[in-house]
């Protein structure tokens, strides 16, 4: 689920928006009038959408952007003219008057863009502690001297405990450790 925050100056052209996109099945977190309120909420909600018009009460669309969260994409709807500028910025635009269909198809292949990054991420390995390393070093070397294990055996069979147990590795391999001492 992507998180979507809808910001305009006027409140009424806001919950049109979001009325919109609710009924067309996103969940909206919520509608406002400043950017000063659309930041605190994106910022609350890590990453997601913040749909918005060119100038709001508080600020522009630009300054609304430079404040926004890394992982938060922007939509800025506003007039042709005002979209000119805009060009090659990272943002995605539409141009004024609307279309229902482009809003939600624009905002689907957004959500859309955001699942592909969330699970890209989720791909990458994490780093690990150099101490968390040595943990597990120490952990395979001791069952490998114990339990006549290759090196291989040895971190699968700490790999596998620590799926089993759903802790990390590090963990598994101090729990290891903890259990042979004995």
């Amino acid at each position: 689920m992507t998180n979507i925050i809808v910001v305009f100056p006027k409140i009424e052209d806001a919950r049109s928006i979001r009325n919109v996109l609710v009924r067309s099945g996103f969940s909206v977190m919520a509608a406002c009038t400043t950017g000063a309120q659309a930041i605190g909420l994106a910022e609350d909600y890590a990453s997601g959408i913040v749909i918005c018009g060119y100038k709001l009460i508080d600020m522009l669309y630009s300054e609304l952007y430079d404040c926004l969260p890394e992982g938060t994409q922007m939509l800025l709807m506003a007039s042709g003219a005002c979209l000119s500028e805009v060009n090659g910025s990272g943002i995605m635009c539409l141009s004024m008057p609307l279309k229902v269909h482009e809003l939600v198809s624009t905002v689907e292949m957004m959500c859309q863009s955001m699942q592909r990054r969330r699970r890209r991420q989720r791909l990458v390995p994490r780093e690990r502690k150099p101490e968390e390393e040595a943990l597990i070093r120490e952990a395979k070397a001791l069952l490998m001297e114990r339990n006549h294990m290759s090196e291989e055996e040895a971190h699968r069979y700490i790999q596998k405990c620590s799926m089993d147990s759903s802790t990390g590795m590090a963990e598994t391999a101090k729990m290891v450790l903890t259990a042979m001492q004995y």
